[in-house]
């Protein structure tokens, strides 16, 4: 799978940490390549919101 968004990195053969956003028709909404873990949540959150992605209970 990580070959097939482009996200193996080829000098050190491991994936990169990057968050795909997919709307509901497959299409990719954003990528976002600089994660950082220990915000990560909040960033999907407010990304999310900007994306006009509704919250489900």
């Amino acid at each position: 799978m990580a070959e097939a968004y482009g996200v193996v990195n080829e000098k050190r053969r491991y994936p990169m940490r990057w968050t795909f956003y997919i709307g509901k028709d497959g299409k990719i909404l954003f990528i976002d390549k600089k994660v950082r873990a220990k915000s990560h949540g909040e960033d999907v959150a407010r990304r999310l919101k900007t994306l006009g992605v509704e919250p489900t209970q």
